[in-house]
């Protein structure tokens, strides 16, 4: 175990506390921020808790004992707890902590990456779905313009050893990544920022009507549909180089397949396809684990798409394989990166005023909804994104890992 530098971590958590919270404009004096990490988090998560202090914001401690095979309270209760222990939910509490949250921040860190091996998928599901209340709770406070969040990276040895690396060259990609040895990296973090918002206002001058992506291992056709528009990280990922919308589910057709590992449940599946017909997932198959893939996509509306996304290798200093979504889905490396989530979509990529939309409106309009389920599953192998315009024009917009939107390379006209 490497104890990491105090000063990179009081950049980190400038970076978290005045760029990454507040959709990338860090916190203001009074807010308060519910603050959730393990045990191992220690130094990330004290460094983070005074900036917020220091920055005028409260905070709400959520800090979680380590989650071994050994010592794991959750894979306590799934072995040893009741249907109804397991499926329980304190609705006042959780309610409680929406209420008075400004702010959501999440230190992803896992002591042990298979603390929940051996455990039916479906008892992890279970628990899972138990959550579905709060992440509703979340949802429409955010609709409403009045809650943020926002998650880091805190590197493990069980995690370095996943991805294949020494516990130092984790870090060194988690370091590289976020700016952390830059003078000032939330200024940097907004230059960055600034130039992936330049390429999601091309996109959506463009006006897409849909989207062909084509490789070796990927001929899909995605309808992006009416009232979208792209959005980039904007501070709720850190790191965050991606482009992504939430496109119109029914219009999915094709067949992908993913050569990245896909962490769900505590389980590790690797080598999964997916084939679609008129948006849903009608076959899937994976060669470890498929179990914990259908049991995911069996979930209600969790075998849909519920987000479209590309990463720009330029932008990217990530380029090893990392052990977890959060830095997988924004991997640099010589083709970028595409990846997809199935379940619940981002009604942000709305481009109107997300409060006054009904329930019924936002079915009509084919966002997703999967409030149990969003799982990203990402390649990074080469692919050719070609979009057709509303004026029936294609032309290519992603070709060998990146954008080529000032490239005149429209098909036909």
């Amino acid at each position: 175990m490497i104890t990491p530098d105090e000063h990179l971590m009081a950049n980190y958590a400038q970076v978290m506390v005045h760029y990454a919270l507040n959709n990338g404009q860090g916190i203001k004096k009074g807010d308060t921020v519910f603050l959730v990490g393990q045990e191992n988090t220690k130094p990330l998560y004290l460094a983070i808790a005074r900036e917020i202090y220091t920055a005028g914001g409260n905070v709400i401690n959520n800090y979680i004992p380590d989650n071994t095979k050994d010592n794991s309270l959750p894979r306590f209760l799934l072995q040893n707890g009741s249907d109804e222990q397991i499926g329980f939910f304190a609705q006042p509490y959780w309610k409680g902590i929406v209420d008075a949250a400004d702010h959501i921040l999440f230190i992803i860190s896992e002591p042990d990456i298979h603390y929940l091996e051996g455990i039916p998928s479906s008892k992890i599901s279970m628990m899972n779905s138990a959550r579905a209340p709060y992440m509703k709770m979340r949802e429409e406070k955010e609709q409403a313009g009045k809650l943020s969040w926002s998650l880091c990276l805190y590197g493990t040895q069980s995690m370095a050893e996943e991805a294949g690396l020494t516990l130092e060259a984790y870090w060194e990609q988690i370091i590289e990544a976020c700016y952390l040895r830059e003078h000032d990296p939330v200024s940097k973090w907004k230059s960055v920022q600034q130039e992936i918002e330049q390429i999601k206002d091309q996109l959506d001058n463009l006006a897409i009507e849909k989207l062909h992506i084509k490789g070796d291992d990927v001929d899909l056709h995605i309808q992006l549909g009416p009232n979208r528009k792209w959005l980039s990280g904007g501070g709720k990922n850190i790191p965050s180089f991606e482009i992504f919308t939430s496109p119109d589910w029914r219009g999915t057709n094709g067949s992908i397949s993913f050569n990245q590992p896909l962490y769900y449940s505590g389980k590790r599946i690797t080598g999964v396809s997916l084939q679609f017909e008129n948006g849903v997932v009608v076959a899937s198959a994976a060669t470890e684990n498929e179990d914990a893939l259908k049991e995911m996509i069996a979930q209600e509306n969790a075998d849909k798409v519920g987000e479209f996304s590309l990463t720009d290798r330029r932008h990217s200093r990530i380029t090893r394989f990392m052990a977890t979504t959060l830095f997988d889905e924004n991997m640099g490396g010589e083709f970028g990166n595409t990846h997809i989530a199935l379940g619940n979509a981002y009604k942000d990529t709305f481009p109107g005023d997300l409060s006054a939309v009904s329930d019924e409106q936002w079915a009509g309009m084919g966002y997703n909804s999967c409030p149990k389920v969003h799982t990203d599953i990402i390649s990074t192998s080469n692919r050719t994104v070609t979009a057709t315009l509303q004026n029936g024009t294609e032309r290519i917009i992603y070709q060998d890992g990146q954008f080529v939107l000032n490239e005149v390379n429209t098909i036909r006209g």
